[in-house]
């Protein structure tokens, strides 16, 4: 293995990254989720109808239109079948109702033809997309999103512990349901007729699930609200207050800007106007949240950006005390909490001291981003006796978020079991929940072992052990719920049981490698298909991406004693992918809503292969 390669190319990344710094320490790279927010924002601006954001608009639109493939279809990842029906459906309408394209242009008329190949509109099948379609007045509102309010906003205790959700679940679900229950739809003239791309006369969705549909018109034909005593507030009002309350200070719900659309429609449906000051906030709360104004992110990354490159760079040489670190440090340390979110209903009594995922995230702290800032900020912890107790009460707020099966959730400890089938679109057992996970989890055992000094000997991680080994899949693997998919939980499993002090040859760990092993590519990298989040089975890409074959080699460093030939070409492998700057570099092997949504996150390609490089140049050298 060539040191010397591997230490240049260690050498030309710091270099890389040091000059990618904002000034105010962090990294702002961008979060790629694919077009479906930039063809919602275009459809909302329309909808509110600001004329002065036609440029915006003309941006945003060469964007959508420039992810076009030559079949006229969009897909969600490269490697999907065909295309991706509601992808398309999305950047069509969102295309023509921009007003820069009309149904006549040739590309217009292919995305068409698609839709009508898969069945047309009827057949779309995502909750957001619906929602916005039905809200637009181009499909009926489906009748299982009809919940009545009293369902979650009532004091008479007859509903869904609205609590039990996620909390991105719950601000999406909040304000769809409560536009689908006023079957609200905002016109306006310059809107594009979709009807015929509807293959009957019916502008229903196919999915509109039988029993949810007749069991939510059954419980709205009781007429909650004359039944039950007369409360105030009223469950509306409740609803209004629980969107208000999650508002962050950039005017976005709790960070998303889908979310923030759909409460933006709310807005709309209560009477305010579309020039009103807070609607105007919201807006432009979606617009710092765009990167480099060509793309809408669902969320911006810079605190898990900044709180992983200084750990990256850390293990790369960098010292903790150099100008470029200590600014990170100063950033991260003014974005850790203060403010009690709803995770501390399942976990009363602790002090807020997490931190979020975006740049303006007070409310909704997740354990991967405090682990990663707490791992960041450390070296300065002990400073002064205030730095030191921010970090005690970061520390504290992780080890009190493990839930009751010895793993981590993201965001808020594991509630009662809910009726997920009452929720009929894709992928809602993946974002109505909020459970353990083994990469999240085993990156806080990571965490424990390497900067704590916790060990398989400490009773309290027993049950944490015990939980990550019994996730292990037959064939050696384990899921991971964040990343792309069996690499990525695989790696985050070997890593996080070897740093608390398993050993290298037990028995789930040497299956583990032999799996990775098992997977890799004939180029010695690895790529997994994003179709094994959706099928809960390994899909080999065939093809090797930078951070899956960082992955991998991070967890076969941290098992293999010495290099093996299989390592080597693994290194080889990743340098290559470093310097394709093909598809594969922008493959998304970020986890969002498995089938739905995944994310490039430009970081991995820094964060991942450079502390893959590093550690083999810490061990092997």
């Amino acid at each position: 293995m060539d040191m010397n390669r591997i230490r240049a190319r260690i050498e030309q990344m710091r270099g890389e990254l040091l000059q990618l710094q904002s000034a105010d320490g962090s990294w702002r790279l961008c979060f790629d989720s694919g077009t479906m927010p930039d063809s919602y924002f275009i459809i909302i601006l329309r909808m509110l109808g600001y004329g002065q954001n036609e440029a915006l608009i003309r941006q945003i639109a060469s964007r959508i239109l420039s992810r076009q493939l030559p079949n006229g279809t969009w897909k969600i990842y490269p490697d999907e079948e065909d295309g991706n029906l509601d992808a398309t459906a999305e950047a069509y309408f969102a295309l023509l109702y921009s007003g820069f394209l009309n149904k006549l242009d040739p590309r217009m008329q292919q995305a068409k033809q698609f839709i009508l190949s898969k069945g047309g509109l009827s057949k779309i099948r995502s909750l957001l997309t619906q929602a916005i379609f039905a809200a637009a007045g181009q499909a009926s509102w489906p009748k299982s999103m009809r919940i009545p309010l009293e369902v979650f906003f009532s004091d008479n205790g007859i509903g869904i512990d609205l609590f039990s959700l996620s909390g991105h679940a719950r601000v999406h679900i909040v304000p769809i349901i409560m536009l689908a229950n006023a079957q609200f739809v905002q016109h306006s003239a310059s809107m594009p007729d979709l009807s015929d791309l509807f293959a009957g006369s019916s502008k229903r969705f196919e999915n509109d699930s039988p029993w949810i549909a007749a069991l939510a018109t059954l419980v709205g034909s009781l007429s909650l609200s004359e039944l039950l005593p007369f409360e105030s507030p009223t469950p509306q009002e409740k609803a209004v207050q629980f969107l208000f309350d999650r508002l962050e200070p950039d005017g976005t719900l709790l960070t998303y800007t889908t979310a923030t659309m759909f409460m933006i429609l709310v807005l709309l449906m209560l009477g305010y106007s579309s020039s009103s000051p807070l609607i105007h906030r919201m807006v432009s709360g979606i617009r710092s949240v765009m990167c480099a104004n060509s793309h809408v992110q669902i969320a911006s990354s810079e605190v898990w950006d900044t709180a992983m490159l200084v750990h990256a760079l850390r293990k790369a040489g960098v010292n903790p005390t150099s100008t470029a670190l200590e600014n990170a440090g100063a950033y991260l340390r003014q974005r850790q909490q203060t403010q009690l979110g709803d995770w501390a209903i399942r976990n009363p009594g602790t002090p807020a001291g997490g931190w979020g995922f975006s740049n303006v995230n007070t409310l909704y702290p997740d354990v991967d981003d405090t682990t990663a800032a707490l791992r960041a900020i450390e070296p300065y912890s002990s400073r002064t006796p205030e730095l030191q107790a921010d970090w005690q009460r970061g520390l504290n707020w992780v080890l009190t978020m493990r839930n009751d099966n010895g793993g981590w959730p993201a965001f808020e400890r594991q509630g009662s079991r809910l009726p997920i089938a009452f929720f009929n679109f894709e992928g809602a057992k993946d974002i109505a929940v909020d459970p353990s996970t083994v990469d999240l989890t085993s990156r806080t055992l990571q965490f424990l072992g390497q900067e704590l000094g916790m060990n398989a000997g400490n009773s309290w991680i027993e049950s944490t052990l015990r939980w990550v080994l019994s996730q292990q899949e037959s064939n050696g693997s384990w899921y991971g719920r964040w990343g792309i998919t069996y690499v990525h939980g695989t790696s985050a499993a070997i890593q996080g049981l070897t740093a608390v002090g398993i050993a290298e040859d037990h028995p789930a760990i040497k299956k583990g490698v032999d799996w990775l092993l098992q997977v890799q590519n004939e180029d010695g990298g690895w790529g997994e298909s994003c179709i094994s989040d959706k099928v809960r089975r390994y899909v080999p890409l065939n093809f090797s991406t930078p951070s899956q074959t960082a992955w991998a080699l991070d967890g076969l460093t941290a098992a293999l004693p010495k290099p093996t030939p299989a390592l080597e070409r693994g290194v080889e492998a990743l340098l290559q992918s470093l310097d394709r700057h093909d598809w594969t570099y922008t493959y998304p092997t970020g986890g969002a809503l498995p089938g739905s949504v995944y994310a490039h996150y430009a970081s991995n390609n820094y964060i991942w292969p450079l502390l893959a490089l590093s550690n083999i140049w810490l061990k092997y050298s």
